[in-house]
């Protein structure tokens, strides 16, 4: 997740976060959701994206990354719903081959 750089896309924007958060080079494939979040006054915006190489590490704003299968996910240690639904989906459109955009609103987690 970030912010927009004055003058970015947000495909140039997604790529940089991508590089920020993990120090991987990506590219954009495509929009792939949009998650109104209210509660917080943001948007988030998905991006399908290949890897341009092996090369990833945590970058400055990460203490950790990883590639996964669906399986081997830490599901309970996943920080924010926003990445929750959106792999949750992910691997749903996956098995269909059949990415459509989606379009929804996250609720506050009531406790």
């Amino acid at each position: 997740a970030g912010f927009m750089e004055n003058g970015e896309t947000v495909e140039q924007a997604a790529a940089r976060e991508t590089w920020e958060e993990a120090c991987a080079h990506v590219e954009i494939n495509g929009l792939y959701a949009v998650f109104n979040i209210p509660h917080v006054n943001q948007v988030y915006m998905i991006f399908r994206a290949a890897l341009k190489d092996e090369t990833f590490a945590p970058g400055i704003e990460s203490l950790e990354t990883g590639l996964f299968e669906e399986a081997e996910i830490p599901w309970s240690q996943m920080a924010f719903p926003v990445v929750v639904q959106s792999l949750e989906r992910y691997f749903s459109d996956r098995q269909r081959d059949h990415f459509p955009t989606f379009l929804g609103t996250l609720e506050p987690i009531k406790r």
